[in-house]
């Protein structure tokens, strides 16, 4: 693997690395940034794509990864690893501060694994432990004091200190009241020197008081004495702040010798921090520059869609101007691309954008380009973008580019991705032309994946020639003779000298002048370019006019097709109404024909015996329909059907009985005629009629019942 200081130079990848390195929270951490360099290690790379990938992720989510700032732990580690040394108070806080931080993030990891899997895994071999946090706890306060139950001789020797400031402050107040009724003192009265109090004594009274002379005024007006009766406490203060240090001090050394037995895991957590802070500051850089995760392929091919340069995009983003994506296909049907073109129109930032976009994904950093992106991983890339004119060893530019040219030659094969700037420049056109194409048919041969710019017309034809190599250009618009900055692939592109020098007001005389002195031939070649290149333009208008006819035909066949489906939809509709209304007519026949033979013979039996066989037959059917049809619902339609019937008998009954009552009405009942009630067996004999209310004898029993209400068996 080769990735040559040159080539990231060339490339400015570490102005990359220096607007990361701006995200880290930890200085380490910044450094860590700096030092990034791409791998060919594809388990590498994509673990860490995809690591960078979820630490994104959690910005955009309630499940944000606890914050990861810690203080560099270096200089801690390197006291601890001297035998017999001493951490201070300061050196256990950012030991304790850093346990706490990485005791968070582990714990949320595990809990939130299945948002985070990869960033879980990698922190899966860090130990969670509160053994560090709970030793410095128990010995250092959250004021970072030493507590007073470190040990029992250090509560013992702080109980006395409180004593003993207690009896000064006593003694102290009784001079400073004493003295002051005397009016020995100073408008001040007393102040604070070496942490003692002392009384401001007006110094013509100095002698007036008993005391050890602590200082004087600038003036000498007053002189500041401890008052003798506060001397013996103060001393006695002193020998027991001295025995507090040297019991704080032996304190620390034996919380350092306990947390010097875990140095390693301190290291660990060190270098886990940083390992964040590094994924954390990409992350961060990544959402800056509208990265994403791109697909890697083992198939040696670039597919970049939409692919911005990121120092670009940044610049012109502060500037608040557009940056052109780029898409670029490299190696399924062409391993080589030639790209053409006016000055000024992108070439050499296509160029660049393709090599640094590589270099980022090898490092494990995510790319500005469309996520269904597919990049390959190289294991060299060769670069030769810029001036490069060697003053050091005193050769010239062109020199020192065809030393680049034996240096590719010797390194270049098919793991090979190759970017050349101007190829073939700074010698005789003609002879440097011909050079570069054998140098290019070179690398051809040595299936190297490659891209470089040229104004060269026989690179341009050597590219239109081999199978697999392509031309490209730059999009100029040859009306107004502006860059459009994009990309078409296929074809070769014009430099447009003549017609850039027109619109830069070059007189005509001196551009035919010109045209004369080069090859018709050249002439020829360029203008056919030109007039491709104005064709095509010609042909994008047509597509694109295409396009949107087909856009809005596609619209119009769209609303057809839903008019249609609605429309099969109805027509489904009715004729599952008609075969409804037809089965429901079907039905009506069938219960008119039994309805007339009981009309006519009167047998009830029958007719049960007739409904009950449409209901099976209607039964039987449905049961076949439904093992053709699953969706039938079958007892849905039973109860439909059944109902349906009962409803029809329930009106044959209604129309039965209102025939059987109108017939009635026409019959003239006289005394002795025997009769029933409508839909009754039991016969009886009218004895007696009077205002259409019959009295039928029944012979065990006799009733009274309308006339409407009977119907004739028998005529007396």
């Amino acid at each position: 693997m080769a990735f040559s200081n040159k080539t990231l130079e060339e490339l400015e990848f570490n102005r990359v690395l220096d607007q990361i390195s701006y995200y880290s929270l930890t200085k380490i951490g910044k450094e860590k940034c700096k030092e990034i360099r791409p791998s060919n290690n594809k388990k590498n790379i994509l673990n860490q794509l995809n690591s960078v990938f979820e630490f994104t992720s959690s910005f955009e989510n309630k499940n944000q990864i606890p914050n990861h700032n810690f203080n560099d732990l270096n200089p801690i580690i390197k006291i601890l690893n001297i035998e017999n040394s001493t951490l201070d108070i300061l050196g256990f806080k950012s030991i304790h501060f850093a346990s706490i931080t990485i005791n968070k993030i582990l714990f949320f990891l595990r809990k939130f694994k299945e948002y985070y899997p990869l960033l879980n895994k990698e922190s899966e071999n860090i130990k969670l432990t509160k053994e560090i946090i709970n030793l410095i706890e128990n010995i250092i306060d959250k004021n970072d004091e030493i507590k007073n139950s470190a040990s029992k001789r250090l509560d013992n020797i702080r109980i006395k200190i409180k004593i003993i400031k207690s009896k000064i402050s006593q003694t102290f107040n009784s001079s400073l009241n004493l003295y002051l009724s005397r009016d020995l003192l100073d408008e001040i009265r007393e102040t604070t020197i070496e942490n003692r109090r002392v009384l401001a004594v007006k110094s013509m009274f100095r002698k007036k008081i008993k005391g050890q002379i602590m200082g004087r005024s600038k003036t000498g007006s007053i002189i500041y004495i401890e008052p003798e009766n506060t001397l013996k406490y103060s001393r006695e203060l002193i020998t027991l702040l001295i025995d507090e240090s040297e019991e704080i001090e032996l304190i620390l050394k034996n919380l350092t010798n306990n947390i010097r037995s875990y140095i390693k895991l301190i290291c660990e957590y060190q270098d886990y921090l940083v390992s964040i802070d590094v994924l954390y500051s990409i992350a961060k850089y990544s959402i800056s520059i509208k990265a994403s995760l791109p697909k890697i392929n083992s198939e040696s091919y670039l597919s970049l869609l939409d692919a911005y340069h990121p120092l670009l995009y940044i610049n012109n983003k502060a500037l608040k101007a557009k940056t052109y994506p780029q898409t670029l296909h490299l190696g399924k049907k062409s391993k080589i691309m030639v790209i053409s073109g006016p000055n000024a129109g992108g070439k050499s930032i296509t160029l660049k954008t393709v090599g640094l976009i590589q270099l980022m994904m090898q490092s494990g950093i995510l790319i500005p380009v469309n996520q269904k992106s597919s990049l390959c991983i190289f294991d060299k890339i060769l670069t030769d973008i810029g001036d490069n004119q060697s003053i050091e060893n005193q050769l010239s530019t062109y020199s020192y580019r065809l030393k680049n040219m034996k240096y590719f030659i010797d390194n270049c094969d098919k793991n090979t991705l190759f970017l050349i700037d101007e190829f073939g420049t700074g010698s005789d056109p003609e002879l440097g032309g011909a050079l570069a194409e054998s140098i290019l048919e070179e690398f051809y041969n040595r299936n190297a994946l490659g891209i470089i710019t040229t104004h060269y017309s026989n690179l341009k034809l050597l590219a239109n020639e081999l199978t697999n190599m392509t031309n490209a250009n730059m999009q100029f618009d040859s009306i107004s003779l502006e860059p459009i900055f994009k990309l078409i692939e296929g074809e070769a592109g014009s430099s447009f000298t003549f017609e850039v020098a027109k619109k830069n007001n070059i007189p005509n005389k001196l551009i035919e002048n010109a045209k004369n002195k080069i090859n018709s031939e050249k002439i020829r070649f360029d203008e056919s370019i030109l007039k491709l290149q104005k064709e095509r333009n010609k042909m994008t208008n047509m597509l694109n006019e295409l396009k949107l006819k087909e856009s809005k035909k596609q619209r119009e066949i769209d609303k057809l097709e839903l008019l249609n489906e609605k429309t099969k939809s109805k027509l489904v509709d009715f004729q599952s109404l008609f075969e409804h209304k037809q089965k429901m007519i079907d039905l009506g026949n069938k219960i008119n024909i039994i309805s007339e033979k009981y009309f006519t013979n009167g047998k009830k039996r029958v007719l049960i015996s007739e409904f009950i066989k449409i209901i099976n037959s209607e039964n039987s059917k449905m049961t076949k329909k439904k093992s053709n049809t699953l969706s039938m619902d079958l007892k849905t339609k039973r109860k439909n059907l059944n109902k349906s019937i009962s409803k029809k008998i329930s009106n044959l009954k209604k129309e039965t009985f209102k025939s059987k009552e109108s017939k009635a009405k026409n019959i003239v009942f006289k005394v002795g005629d025997e009769v029933r009630l409508i839909d009754s067996k039991s016969v009886g004999t009218i004895d007696l009629i009077e205002k259409k209310i019959a009295t039928v004898n029944y012979g065990t029993f006799i009733t009274k019942i309308k006339i409407d209400g009977l119907e004739l068996v028998e005529k007396n």
